[in-house]
C-alpha cells in the first residue's frame, strides 16, 4: 500500500465524520511522523507493514467515534499546536472567535486577564502569545487540566501565562482588566451529547443546569467583584443562548453588551463592560 492508497481508506470514515479525508490524513501523518505536505509530495511512497497496521488500528478506533485529537494527542488552535487528553474539552475552531474579540478589546498594555475553566490552556495561551504585555492566568477545577495546560505552556515557551487549580474565581487574587470563559453551557437533556466527539469528552465540562445557563450566571455575577472599572467579561456560549446571556449581563449592570457571531454566522460570544467598579 502506498500513501495515496492509504489516504483513500478515508472512505471507511464517511459515515462517522464530515471530514473523513482530513481525519485519515492526520492519522497517517501521526503514524509516519510527517507533515501533511509529505502526503502530497510522496503520494506513491510505500507505507511499511508496521505503519500500515498502526494506521488501520487508528482508523478502526475513529470508526467507533473516538476523536482524532485523542487518537493523535494534539489539536491545532489559533497559531498553536496543543497537547490534548481525555481530561479536557478538545479546542474547537469556533472558540477562536472568543480569542479574536478579546484581542480587539485590549491593546498590548500591562493588563491582567483571567481565563476561567481553561482546560488545555487554549484560550489563555492564544491570548498570551499575541499580547506579550498581558499577564494571563488560567484556572480550572480539574487538577489534570491544570497540569496539561502548564505542559502546553512550557512546550510553547509562553512566559506571560500561569495556571492555577480551583473552581472559577476561587484561586484568583486581585482584579482583572478582562475575564474570559468558555464554560459548560449545554443543557443536560440536549440529544447532541450522544453524538460525535462529545461522547468522549468530560461531561462536567459540557453541561450546566438551568438549560445550560447555571455556570454563565454564576460567573457573570461573581465577576463584578474581580473586574477593574472598565474591565470586560466575555463568554463563549451556545448558538441559541445569545439573547439570554445579553439579558443576564444587562440585568447585572454591565454596559456595552453585545453578541458576536462566529464564522458560521451563529451567535457565539457575548461580552459586557463593567463600569461600576472602583
Amino acid at each position: 500500500m502506498n500513501i495515496e492508497q492509504a489516504v483513500a481508506l478515508h472512505e471507511r470514515l464517511q459515515g462517522v465524520s464530515d471530514s473523513s479525508r482530513l481525519d485519515a490524513e492526520l492519522l497517517l501523518c501521526h503514524v509516519l511522523q510527517r507533515p501533511r505536505s509529505y502526503l502530497f509530495t510522496w503520494s506513491d511512497r510505500e507505507v511499511s507493514e508496521p505503519d500500515q497496521r498502526a494506521y488501520e488500528q487508528l482508523l478502526t478506533r475513529r470508526l467507533k467515534g473516538e476523536p482524532v485529537a485523542h487518537l493523535i494527542g494534539s489539536q491545532a488552535f489559533w497559531t498553536l499546536d496543543l497537547e490534548v487528553t481525555a481530561d479536557t474539552l478538545i479546542p474547537r475552531p469556533e472558540t477562536e472567535t472568543l480569542v479574536e474579540v478579546a484581542l480587539d478589546k485590549l491593546a498590548n498594555g500591562p493588563y491582567r486577564v483571567a481565563d476561567l475553566g481553561t482546560g488545555t490552556g487554549a484560550i489563555a495561551l492564544a491570548l498570551a502569545s499575541e499580547r506579550l504585555g498581558w499577564q494571563v492566568v488560567g484556572c480550572d477545577r480539574v487538577d489534570a487540566a491544570v497540569v496539561l495546560a502548564e505542559r502546553n505552556r512550557q512546550r510553547l515557551e509562553i512566559r506571560n501565562a500561569d495556571f492555577v487549580q480551583g473552581s472559577w474565581f476561587e484561586p484568583l487574587v486581585g482584579r482583572f482588566d478582562m475575564i474570559v470563559s468558555n464554560p459548560p453551557y449545554i443543557d443536560p437533556q440536549d440529544p447532541h451529547l450522544q453524538q460525535g466527539d462529545v461522547r468522549f469528552e468530560p461531561l462536567s465540562a459540557l453541561i450546566a443546569d438551568k438549560q445550560g445557563m447555571a455556570d454563565i450566571e454564576k460567573i457573570a455575577s461573581d465577576a463584578r467583584e474581580y473586574l477593574n472599572r472598565g474591565g470586560w467579561l466575555l463568554f463563549e456560549h451556545g448558538y441559541d443562548q445569545g439573547q439570554r446571556v445579553r439579558a443576564l449581563l444587562e440585568q447585572l449592570g454591565y454596559d456595552d453588551v453585545a453578541t458576536i457571531q462566529d464564522l458560521g454566522d451563529r451567535d457565539r460570544v457575548t461580552l459586557g463592560c463593567w463600569v461600576r467598579g472602583s
